[in-house]
């Protein structure tokens, strides 16, 4: 009875303080740790360039019809939702698909959800290695023509703390208030 007294009150004390948040906690993953990748104004970037703000990234391509497009757009009223904590996020979208997102695509696709939206390519074997550091799965869909082409990809949003370590896994289509409310968590 002793026994079974002190384990309750043991695995109360440890999780009592912890953090509850509506994406899928994955605090202490050993994956989604870095990259080198260049953004869409041609500067090579890691993710400690980002350190000190809360980063999302998400995986993508800018003909996705619906996935891609929606998440941006969420992700740019999040970021409205957060008033001046806002200017502490980060959104990354890194493309799956470097044969059609040149840089000049990207800068005029990205930013124009939110100017401060950061794309990022890079060749095929470094989006390939970025996808696999990740745990992102992406295959290219054969469409009518050579160019035509889909890509179905992992359909979810990363968080990275200040810190640079990865804590959530956002599912697509969470909702912009899920998100809000988590990211205030991480902000406090």
């Amino acid at each position: 009875m002793l026994r079974a007294w002190i384990l309750s009150l043991l695995l109360a004390g440890c999780g009592g303080g912890a953090q509850k948040f509506n994406g899928v906690d994955i605090t202490g993953a050993n994956y989604a740790r870095d990259f080198v990748l260049t953004d869409h104004t041609g500067t090579k970037r890691t993710l400690s360039d980002f350190r000190g703000k809360i980063v999302t990234i998400f995986f993508g391509f800018t003909q996705c019809p619906d996935v891609c497009p929606t998440t941006l757009a969420d992700m740019a009223q999040v970021k409205k939702q957060l008033g001046k904590q806002g200017d502490q996020l980060q959104v990354l979208f890194i493309t799956v698909d470097p044969e059609r997102d040149t840089p000049a695509v990207l800068a005029r696709y990205v930013p124009g959800f939110d100017p401060s939206f950061v794309a990022l390519h890079g060749s095929p074997e470094q989006t390939a290695a970025t996808a696999k550091e990740f745990k992102v799965f992406y295959q290219k869909v054969a469409g009518k023509t050579a160019t035509s082409y889909s890509i179905d990809h992992t359909a979810g949003t990363y968080v990275i703390d200040r810190e640079g370590r990865v804590r959530l896994f956002v599912r697509h289509g969470e909702g912009v208030e899920p998100i809000v409310a988590d990211l205030k968590r991480l902000l406090s």
